[in-house]
């Protein structure tokens, strides 16, 4: 695959991006610091290179989610948006996968932070399904708000 641009942001749109990305690889953490900073069993993630990526709208805020680690987000929607090490070595950055405009392209390759995964949550296909819109309470106030369902 060749480098195409890609783009995304946080969910009311305030910070924006744009990024050069080579592949449509991905990984999932499932350390604690990402379940908690995601507020889910792991985060999807998107390794891409710090000169890459543009911010296009303004930059996330930040904070120290460790003595080796930033995180970007959005403070007032609060979307997670990137993790990084915070030594000057660092050449590349993660860009969580939902927070991408198309996030359904990506295909994860390879689980990281093994000793905090929770093994119940990897296979959920034999699971029953739910459509947002078949869920009447869910898409009437969706209806009665917005007059019609979220993309």
């Amino acid at each position: 695959m060749t480098s195409e641009v890609a783009t995304g942001g946080c969910q009311c749109g305030r910070i924006r991006y744009s990024v050069a990305i080579e592949d449509d690889d991905t990984y999932l953490c499932h350390c604690r610091m990402c379940e908690r900073a995601g507020g889910g069993v792991s985060l999807a993630f998107k390794n891409v290179a710090l000169a890459a990526v543009t911010w296009t709208t303004r930059e996330p805020d930040e904070y120290r989610s460790s003595p080796i680690a930033q995180r970007g987000f959005r403070r007032e929607c609060g979307t997670p948006l990137t993790f990084s090490f915070s030594d000057d070595e660092a050449t590349d950055m993660d860009l969580t996968v939902g927070s991408f405009d198309e996030p359904g392209r990506f295909r994860p390759t390879h689980h990281f932070g093994m000793e905090s995964r929770h093994e119940a949550w990897l296979d959920t296909t034999g699971l029953p399904g739910i459509r947002s819109e078949d869920n009447a309470s869910t898409r009437d106030r969706w209806m009665k708000t917005v007059g019609k369902l979220p993309d």
